[in-house]
């Protein structure tokens, strides 16, 4: 028995109840949903943040736990190919092992993804990121970070290597402002991590105060920061909140 386009997963839509257009498949996939392939405009308007971001917990949990994704990925591709209405726009480090998508079990269409060394918050970043809300409509802006993070060794480490030495110099302030009572070396995990957490916390911050466009947009609750750090040993994204200082 053939299934129908869109059968799979949608990992915003079950996990905040947003079905529109919900039919159990046939026997040949016992219990599973066919939900529409792509987010729709209609679909991503009636989640709330707080909903997106527990869509996204819910499937790293899937991931954590090693569930087999549902996710069709052509079907995706073929419904968002003349429109696209993503839920949150990410920010994350280029490491190999964070892919956020699949971290999170995302399909196509379900958020914008930045990615750069150390998931530094730079001035097209920032333009990126107004783009996704403004423009766009996404409700979620995250910023991950992950253990080991190699960049964040190299910032610790002052490492010097043409157009790197630039961007490296962006995480020093992380590095400065982590409070730590043990070796303060990039070949001391622990403090690697803590670098690492408090570059997230000091990128959500720098979003929060150099875009007026997004500070506007949180203001009034229709965007919410938040921050999340991905375990490459556990698989699992501790999520943090952002609470702005005034």
């Amino acid at each position: 028995m053939s299934t129908p386009e869109g059968v799979g997963r949608r990992a915003f839509l079950k996990a905040t109840g947003v079905t529109g257009g919900v039919a159990l498949v046939g026997s040949a996939l016992p219990g599973r949903i066919a939900w529409a392939a792509a987010l729709t405009k209609a679909q991503r308007d009636r989640m709330t943040p707080d909903e997106i971001i527990q869509a996204m917990k819910n499937g790293n949990e899937r991931f954590r736990r090693g569930e087999k994704t549902t996710q069709d990925y052509l079907a995706q591709q073929r419904a968002s190919a003349k429109g696209q209405y993503p839920a949150a726009v990410l920010l994350s480090c280029i490491d190999s092992r964070a892919p956020a998508e699949m971290i999170m079990d995302l399909g196509i269409g379900d958020v914008f993804n930045a990615r750069v060394a150390g998931n530094v918050a730079n001035d097209d970043i920032l333009g990126s990121m107004e783009f996704a809300c403004q423009v766009a409509g996404a409700k979620v802006i995250l910023v991950m970070g992950h253990t080991a993070c190699g960049a964040i060794k190299g910032a610790i480490d002052r490492v010097q290597l043409g157009n790197l030495t630039g961007l490296l110099t962006k995480i020093q302030p992380a590095v400065s402002a982590t409070v730590y009572q043990g070796e303060r070396s990039a070949k001391n995990d622990a403090f690697v991590d803590a670098v690492a957490r408090k570059n997230v916390e000091l990128a959500m911050a720098e979003i929060h105060k150099r875009s007026a466009v997004i500070a506007a947009l949180e203001a009034t609750g229709a965007v919410k920061i938040a921050g999340g750090m991905y375990n490459l040993e556990s698989a699992a994204v501790d999520f943090l909140p952002f609470a702005p200082t005034p």
